[in-house]
């Protein structure tokens, strides 16, 4: 929607959009549903004031598309999940522990650290 005022115009956008892609982590389908509200305001006579100009004008034409898609980016959420409470992959042995909830008895040490083991022991 285009309002034109006095002194400028406001533009605004509203859509809804759903992303898929895989779960930060468990790697499943994850499937995000955003609502879009955007303005922007663009000025009669800006001069160089860059705070009454909008990027997504140029020579009287709006880029709608470059608005739309830096719209769905700035409401991203930092871990795009499957659910919230996902439990992620299994760090030792890579099962997904939504489906499989599981413990394993021994914990296994990290053999790079072999060495320093052997030398606490000397001590």
């Amino acid at each position: 929607m285009i309002t034109k005022a006095s002194t400028g115009s406001l533009f605004e956008l509203h859509f809804r959009a759903r992303l898929h892609g895989p779960c930060f982590r468990c790697l499943e389908d994850a499937v995000l549903d955003l609502e879009i509200d955007a303005r922007e305001y663009q000025a009669t006579s800006p001069g160089e004031s860059e705070d009454l100009k909008t990027p997504y004008v140029a020579d009287d034409k709006l880029d709608l598309a470059a608005w739309a898609r830096d719209a769905v980016a700035l409401e991203l959420p930092d871990k795009i999940l499957c659910r919230p409470d996902c439990a992620g992959l299994c760090p030792v042995c890579g099962k997904n522990l939504n489906d499989e909830p599981h413990a394993h008895d021994e914990e296994r040490g990290d053999s790079r650290w072999a060495a320093l083991e052997s030398l606490r022991e000397q001590l």
